[in-house]
């Protein structure tokens, strides 16, 4: 059982909609590489692990995977939220408006809807440990790919936000060693 604490794990502020950018972003919540794909391959996976600390990790990701899946579902609603006629018709917003209007809907950014094959569970562990290790890169990739599609601050912080933290505590270390080499 899960306590759910009614809060976004990292605020969403989103002052701008962009329906364009709505709809690549949505690849996030259900695209191959998304974040609904990865709660649901953790959260299965975890019944094949052997040991308890294995099930707990895959138990404990899995659930950062569903406030990750509710912050890129907040991300696309804010996005989209009140948008005209005018700017659908203006991006190319409106095919997928025309199935789902606005809703938040697991899809890829070129439209195909979730698939049960996007959760790799082979019941071995270290074969699905693998897997999430490769995942989980996929996955930082596409979040790069969306950081470079917006300069929009409102959109960036929540999406950078997810390795951001860990990049700049990279950068200040390389920077700090850089420094001492020089003086050194």
């Amino acid at each position: 059982m899960w306590m759910y604490d009614k809060k976004l794990e990292y605020p969403i502020k989103i002052k701008k909609r962009d329906p364009r950018l709505a709809k690549l972003i949505i690849t996030q919540y259900g695209g191959p590489d998304g974040e609904l794909g990865a709660a649901l391959r953790y959260l299965s996976q975890r019944f094949s692990m052997i040991t308890p600390q294995a099930k707990a990790t895959l138990n404990d990701i899995g659930t950062e995977e569903l406030a990750h899946l509710e912050m890129i579902g907040t991300i696309v609603r804010q996005l989209t939220q009140g948008i005209s006629t005018k700017e659908i018709e203006e991006s190319d917003f409106a095919p997928f408006y025309v199935d789902h209007d606005t809703a938040v809907y697991p899809v890829s950014a070129s439209g195909v809807p979730f698939d049960a094959s996007y959760i790799q569970s082979k019941g071995d562990p270290i074969t699905d440990l693998y897997e999430d290790m490769a995942a989980e890169q996929k996955a930082r990739s596409t979040y790069e790919y969306l950081i470079r599609m917006t300069d929009d601050p409102d959109v960036l912080d929540p999406l950078f936000q997810r390795f951001g933290e860990a990049l700049r505590i990279v950068q200040d270390y390389l920077e700090q060693d850089r420094v001492f080499t020089l003086k050194g």
